[in-house]
């Protein structure tokens, strides 16, 4: 396993905090996570085998998650300020462009990146995400799950956010799951807490403006990542996803829900370097 440390950049508006591994003269590679997630919720053997084989994993926490850092007041933004962090992180890197792969609202800010950035950006990968939240978008118990409050005591957060992740994760591998469901949220629980931040990634994602018709204008290898037991953003956002970008490729899993359930990490990194592979290499 990779001995990564936690680095912090000094951006326009956050000090963000980013994890860099892999081979550090690999072809740049921009994992972006989703709502109210922060950088460890990348399985760490997804990042540690896409470094093996040859790429340079950059994870930043997002602006509202994790270790990163308002350097404003906090106010309510868009999108487009999460997929501009992005950006002036690989500024900050020196890097001019890189793959990039986002999850759930970080596949959101993945393809307004390929939209707005679309020189920066040698591939494209959104995982279990959509164009528009309306589009899949979930049942009413399960947003109200997504947005309820953390209780106070450690030990009822971390159940609490367990039972998210069994309500909106794959159920196939529900059991098989379920001890790194609670390492996780344990995890995730002890080094970063925002709630005032998920509500502003929350209405971020819903305000977005619907990108079907902009994502039909991209020029850049495209893979869509779905799975149909995800109840958070069902199906049909992926669908949706793949129907607008032109030649994109899809891959669909009947037992994947809204996570990265570990017996399809190996399908699932093959597949994002097989996509990346679909453009040659800029030295």
């Amino acid at each position: 396993m990779n001995d990564a440390i936690d680095q912090f950049a000094e951006l326009s508006e956050v000090r963000m905090c980013y994890r860099d591994e892999g081979d550090p003269s690999g072809e740049p590679l921009l994992l972006i996570t989703g709502l109210n997630s922060q950088l460890i919720h990348w399985p760490q053997e997804l990042v540690d085998d896409l470094g093996a084989r040859g790429f340079r994993v950059i994870r930043p926490d997002n602006r509202d998650s994790g270790l990163t850092e308002w350097k404003v007041t906090p106010s309510q933004y868009f999108l487009r300020a999460i997929a501009r962090d992005a950006m002036e992180l690989l500024d900050h890197l020196g890097i001019a462009e890189a793959h990039v792969v986002g999850a759930s609202m970080g596949g959101m800010v993945a393809q307004l990146v390929a939209i707005e950035y679309a020189p920066r950006v040698r591939s494209l990968c959104s995982i279990m995400s959509t164009p528009h939240f309306s589009i899949g978008m979930p049942h009413s118990a399960v947003l109200e799950e997504l947005t309820s409050p953390l209780p106070s005591n450690r030990e009822e957060a971390i159940a609490q956010m367990v039972a998210l992740y069994t309500l909106i994760g794959s159920k196939t591998y529900a059991e098989r799951e379920r001890d790194r469901r609670y390492a996780l949220a344990a995890r995730a629980y002890d080094r970063a807490r925002h709630p005032q931040g998920a509500i502003r990634q929350t209405t971020a994602a819903l305000i977005a403006p619907d990108r079907t018709s902009r994502l039909r204008q991209l020029e850049v290898p495209a893979l869509v990542i779905h799975g149909s037991e995800d109840s958070l953003i069902r199906i049909a956002g992926g669908e949706a996803t793949h129907a607008a970008i032109p030649g994109s490729a899809y891959l669909p899993f009947d037992t994947m829900g809204h996570d990265l359930p570990g017996p399809l990490l190996d399908l699932i990194i093959a597949a994002i370097a097989d996509n990346a592979a679909r453009r040659p290499a800029v030295v």
